[in-house]
Formats: C-alpha cells, sequence, structure tokens
C-alpha cells in the first residue's frame, strides 16, 4: 500500500526547463499529478493542472512561492556542470537551504532531491559499489552533491523532513557510449523512479542510484526496492550501435566512474604508484 502524498496537494518542482526537468513535468501530469513548477526564467506552463512560476530559490520569497500548498518537492534545480566554486555554492548549496528551510516553513513531508553519480565518481570503473561505500566526488559538482545529500540526512534527523537522494546516472532517451552501458537511466524509469519516490509509505531518509536495468551496472541499487521501484529498461538492448562508433572518452575518463568529469582538472598519472592502493 501506498501513500500518495500528491493526491490531494500539488508537488512542488524546481529546475522545471533543465534536461531532466522537462521529461519529467508532462509525464507527471499524465499520471494526474497536480505540479508547482518553477525555474530561473519564465516559461509556459504544460496545462491548466500546472501552475508555473519563475525566480531565484536564493530568495525566500521565491520558495514561498513555489512550495506554498504542496506537501512534496522534486528539486533538480542548480548547476548541473562543473562551474567554478563560488557559482557552485550559491546555485547548489545556498538554494537547496533556503528551499529546505522552505520546506520547514510549509510542513513539507518529502523532498526528492536529485543527487548525482558525481558524488561517487574517483572510483574505478571495474569497481562494483554499494551505498555503504563513502562518496568520492569528481569536482565541485559532486562535492556540491554530497553536502546536498548530508543535508537532506540533516534535515530528516532534525525535522521530520524526509528525502529521498537520488544518485542520477545518465538520464537520456537512449546510451550513446561506453560508459553509458553503466550509467543509463532511461525516460521511463526515471519517471518510474520519481513517481515510486513521491509515493512511497514513510522512508525517513533514503539515497538510491538512479539507474536503469543495465546489464553492466557499477552500482547496487537494492535499496531502491523499498520505493517499489523496478527499472525496466537495460542499456545492453544498444549494445550493438555503441559498439560500432570510436568511444569518445580518453584514458583517465574511462578509468573513472565519473567520465569526463573525473578526467577535468586531474593532474596525477594513471600508472602513479599509490593510484591503486588509494582507489
Amino acid at each position: 500500500m501506498t501513500t500518495d502524498i500528491f493526491s490531494t496537494a500539488p508537488v512542488a518542482l524546481t529546475g522545471a526547463m533543465g534536461a531532466i526537468g522537462q521529461v519529467l513535468r508532462p509525464r507527471l501530469r499524465a499520471r494526474g499529478i497536480l505540479l508547482h513548477s518553477t525555474d530561473i526564467a519564465a516559461f509556459p506552463p504544460i496545462d491548466s493542472g500546472e501552475k508555473a512560476s519563475c525566480g531565484d530559490l536564493r530568495n525566500p520569497a521565491v520558495v514561498d512561492a513555489v512550495l506554498a500548498g504542496t506537501a512534496s518537492a522534486i528539486h533538480l534545480a542548480g548547476s548541473s556542470v562543473e562551474r567554478p566554486l563560488p557559482e557552485i555554492i550559491e546555485n547548489n548549496l545556498v538554494a537547496l537551504h533556503e528551499l529546505y528551510e522552505g520546506a520547514r516553513r510549509h510542513g513539507l513531508r518529502r523532498v526528492i532531491f536529485a543527487s548525482s553519480n558525481h558524488a561517487i565518481g574517483m572510483y574505478p570503473s571495474d569497481m562494483r559499489l554499494s551505498l555503504t561505500d563513502p562518496t568520492r566526488p569528481d569536482g565541485l559538482y559532486g562535492l556540491s552533491k554530497v553536502w546536498g545529500e548530508a543535508m537532506g540526512r540533516l534535515y530528516w534527523d532534525k525535522h521530520g523532513i524526509e528525502t529521498v537522494a537520488i544518485r542520477i546516472g545518465s538520464a537520456l532517451p537512449r546510451p550513446t557510449q561506453m560508459r553509458h552501458l553503466a550509467t543509463w537511466l532511461g525516460h521511463d524509469d526515471l519517471e518510474q523512479l520519481i513517481h515510486c519516490a513521491l509515493s512511497a509509505p514513510a522512508l525517513g531518509f533514503l539515497t538510491v542510484w538512479g539507474v536503469s536495468a543495465n546489464t553492466r551496472s557499477w552500482w547496487d541499487n537494492g535499496d531502491a526496492a523499498k520505493l517499489g521501484y523496478a527499472p525496466r529498461q537495460n542499456a545492453e538492448t544498444f549494445i550493438a550501435e555503441i559498439l560500432a562508433q570510436p568511444d569518445p572518452l580518453g584514458p583517465v575518463a574511462r578509468y573513472f566512474q565519473g567520465g569526463d568529469f573525473a578526467a577535468a582538472d586531474f593532474s596525477r598519472t594513471l600508472d602513479c604508484p599509490n593510484l591503486e592502493q588509494d582507489v
């Protein structure tokens, strides 16, 4: 039995015009879920079941406008690529803190936080990970997602706001390179995972991998079963076309799970004597 916390109240959705937001909005509306959506710039609502607003989430008044009357939030907003530290701090840390403080003011029960596989991107790509493995961010963006997961834990422990932190892999219509054979999150599975995260019974704080049922996945996603998530897509379906083209990643990007994020500003050498021991 599920507890549909969105059955009578709209769901707040930030980052509505981002790549994932634009995939989710019509799919959630097709499920009959009412939305209060927001982004930094104005955009039109999908239909009468979506309220659209715009503004900077670092402003508490903007946060209040999107959270008013909601019981849960899907937080997708923020810098989604590696950026200078001041920008990462403002967009991914300050704005997230304002969102959780708004959740306190408005009595939200649950936040779905878009974390990232880049929170663990410095693990080598031949390792199978569980959610008990320590985080190993592959850059400032990944570091902000580690901090965001910790914030969700804090607000559950101190304020009783539930959080599902989803370490999203490669959320794409189809995999296009070798790395995606492990990291792909198909759009149908993305929709299912978000729906499960919204509708699951009381769960406290939970971290899961945002990944499809890929044969070559690096991540043990057994805990996602607590949400009722049962992915159906598999990147292996596309293996022939992926193998038919060159791998765009260089040797460092292939070595680490974070791919190009891990390779950016990497100053060691892969044959460094201590690298294997370190990882």
